[in-house]
């Protein structure tokens, strides 16, 4: 599909809105929505902004770990699992006198 296609000028907008969120909701393509000629907006599908949502998100953790690795802010896996080993115990004592 030819991006060229995607891009509207509002005044087409006030005409076409349900034939561009049918198109948009069938192509996954975002369409650009220009006013005097200007990109003024984006208009998506929820499932590809959802998905935009989520990578973003992915990027922002992977950035946070990234910060903490050169901080040298992390703990072992062997620290987290020992951790967790000596909870689970605890509340596996815990639960038995209960009884």
């Amino acid at each position: 599909m030819d991006i060229k296609d995607d891009i509207k000028p509002i005044s087409y907008i006030k005409s076409h809105a349900a034939d561009m969120l049918k198109r948009v909701n069938e192509t996954q393509h975002p369409m650009i929505i220009t006013q005097n000629g200007e990109a003024k907006a984006v208009l998506l599908d929820p499932m590809t902004y959802q998905s935009m949502l989520n990578s973003i998100g992915i990027l922002k953790v992977l950035s946070q770990s990234e910060n903490d690795i050169e901080k040298d802010a992390v703990i072992s896996q062997e620290s987290i699992f020992a951790d967790i080993e000596k909870k689970l115990k605890t509340l596996k004592g815990g639960a038995s006198k209960s009884r």
